[in-house]
């Protein structure tokens, strides 16, 4: 007897819940890109996020575009550039109520009120700026108020059962929104810690934030190890990647010191630049990666994982296909913006707006847009820490990247 493919196809079984993978989503805060043991760092240890790099698919070319926490956890959450989703700042102008801000997030299509939709239930904890969690579309939370996340915060440092609690009592598949801040400051780590990292001629900040890493590390390996007990684990898809970069202010502490550095809310790669993991037992393919990625995949890449639509209004694509081993992104080049710190009109993106950049192939150009500062353009297979501004001696190339630059934000 002879069946077509279309009655094949309906007597299989319709996919299930338990088909559908759980997610859980790692984002780290303020932590450079190179402090990694899987990326290299000499001295810093990270073995549990070390794992999760070798038997994951590792993209060491992973960007956000925008190097400003709330901006870039926006981004993280919807898929799309600061510039779609509005949310430009981490503080109203003065005189404007932190509430003024919160429409952006609800207007947007952020990840778990899609995967709500999909049939999912998520949990929030750590870093969220949007007020209530149920703002993001969230249906259970730690953050009900506030800046950076008020009552979430407590996740990592202090506390991380209220993530079991959340997962021992789903009836559906979920999603956990895991972003303690971490190694963020204050970088208070428990004292085996600062031991072992404190060392003759280091300095004593620096040692701090090297033991905050490694802490940090730490924390994932609880949660994962919790998840592993509860026999969690075999269908798990889980994401790493973090907020922004930084660079370790050293010497006596200084008001602001930490825009100093090159690094948060710049477009160097000390600022923007973040290694990503996508972990996905019997999907993915353990090996790294050189695709230039970006933030805004993440959120496609779960829904592509869920079996859910991706809105066009999603910048982003799936990283699933190549993370699997299915062959390169379509894709040659990243782009990112940098907005100031407290923003000048909350409705309009341009006005606080400050540099414009692209990374294609090994060339990085940075366009800044205040204070008549000029181009930089920098090879970073040869000055991978960008010390060497380029855009005099190759002024074909920078004009190159600089109309790559605006044709995409046209």
């Amino acid at each position: 007897m002879r069946f077509s493919l279309l009655a094949i196809f309906l007597l299989l079984p319709p996919a299930t819940a338990a088909d559908k993978p759980n997610v859980l989503m790692i984002v780290g805060d303020d932590w450079g890109w190179t402090d990694f043991g899987f990326m290299g760092h000499p001295d810093i240890q990270t073995p549990h996020l070390d794992r999760l790099a070798k038997e994951g698919a590792l993209f060491p070319n992973g960007y956000t575009p925008t190097s400003l926490c709330r901006a870039s956890l926006a981004s993280i959450l919807t898929g799309q550039f600061a510039h779609q989703h509005r949310i430009c700042c981490n503080d109203p102008p003065e005189g404007v109520a932190r509430d003024a801000m919160l429409p952006f997030i609800k207007e947007s299509p952020a990840l778990p009120r899609l995967l709500q939709a999909a049939g999912y239930e998520s949990f929030q904890t750590g870093k969220f700026w949007e007020g209530h969690h149920t703002n993001g579309g969230f249906t259970a939370g730690m953050t009900t108020k506030g800046r950076h996340g008020e009552e979430g915060l407590s996740i990592g440092r202090k506390t991380l059962d209220p993530i079991f609690e959340f997962v021992d009592k789903a009836s559906k598949p979920w999603f956990v929104w895991y972003a303690p801040m971490m190694p963020h400051q204050p970088h208070d780590p428990p004292e085996r810690l600062a031991k072992k990292y404190a060392k003759a001629g280091r300095d004593p900040r620096l040692a701090k934030y090297m033991a905050m890493c490694e802490w940090t590390d730490e924390t994932v390996g609880v949660v994962l190890a919790g998840l592993d007990k509860r026999g969690l684990r075999k269908n798990l898809l889980i994401l790493f990647v973090v907020d922004n970069g930084w660079v370790q202010s050293v010497g006596p502490p200084a008001k602001g010191d930490q825009f100093a550095t090159r690094s948060k809310n710049t477009a160097y790669d000390a600022g923007v630049r973040t290694p990503m993991i996508v972990h996905w037992p019997g999907t993915t393919n353990a090996g790294k990666y050189a695709d230039l990625t970006s933030t805004v995949d993440l959120a496609p890449t779960v829904l592509s994982a869920v079996g859910a639509q991706v809105p066009k209004t999603m910048s982003g694509v799936s990283l699933l296909d190549v993370a699997s081993g299915k062959g390169p992104l379509k894709r040659d080049a990243v782009f990112g913006e940098i907005y100031v710190h407290t923003a000048v009109k909350l409705e309009d993106p341009r006005a606080n707006l400050t540099h414009r950049w692209v990374r294609e192939g090994d060339w990085k150009l940075i366009v800044p847009l205040k204070n008549e500062a000029k181009p930089e353009l920098f090879n970073l297979k040869d000055d991978p820490h960008e010390k060497k501004n380029l855009a005099a001696e190759k002024p074909i190339e920078a004009k190159r990247l600089a109309k790559r630059i605006e044709d995409d934000w046209k």
